[in-house]
């Protein structure tokens, strides 16, 4: 609880910090997964956004079918401006959504601010909330690592990050129902060097 609570704090304070690196519009053209997890989505398909900060490139895709959740309310705020989806505060590891809700889920760069030992347990929450068939598109980290950068963004805000790496990655979405069709690995947009690995896997 510790750990997501100062996640969570963390938004809040750095929230324009953010939005100005992470602007989805400052990229013309989506990374590959993003491309195919869009292509494949039917215009009728409710699509949930686990991390949806500001709004960005996934949650617009869904227009007013898409809900944004995410655990800092000043991101929220701000997406308010961004998206016509539905946005609502809460945590990735207790979805407040009923089973079988939603044809798609995202998680982009908001499943590596969970604990490890919550990993698997927001996998099984995506898996409970997706329909027979549905995809998941979720990023991780590229290596097992946790720790925290007491200036991120040179904004004078810490953030913790818990990176479960990608092999752990796929065991958890093997063992919480997932078929694994692709992973690529996609520069991060927060980072002036990282990467990290997308994985794009179906609900069986």
């Amino acid at each position: 609880m510790e750990e997501r609570r100062a996640v969570k704090e963390a938004y809040d304070e750095l929230a324009e910090d953010y939005t100005d690196r992470a602007d989805p519009e400052s990229s013309s053209e989506p990374s590959a997964p993003v491309r195919r997890f869009r292509d494949e989505l039917d215009p009728e398909d409710e699509l949930l956004d686990a991390g949806c900060g500001p709004g960005g490139e996934t949650l617009a895709l869904a227009g007013e079918n898409g809900v944004g959740l995410d655990i800092s309310r000043e991101q929220l705020t701000l997406a308010q401006g961004n998206v016509t989806a539905g946005l609502v505060q809460g945590d990735m590891t207790e979805l407040p959504f009923t089973a079988n809700s939603f044809d798609a889920v995202s998680a982009m760069y908001s499943l590596i601010h969970v604990p490890l030992e919550g990993h698997r347990t927001v996998l099984e929450e995506f898996a409970r909330v997706l329909r027979p068939g549905g995809t998941l598109l979720v990023t991780e980290g590229g290596m097992e690592w946790t720790g925290s950068n007491p200036d991120w963004l040179d904004s004078g805000t810490e953030m913790r990050w818990s990176m479960a790496g990608p092999e752990s990655t796929k065991e958890d979405l093997q063992a919480s129902g997932f078929k694994l069709r692709g992973m690529w690995e996609v520069p991060d947009p927060t980072t002036d060097d990282g990467v990290k690995p997308f994985f794009l896997a179906d609900f069986l």
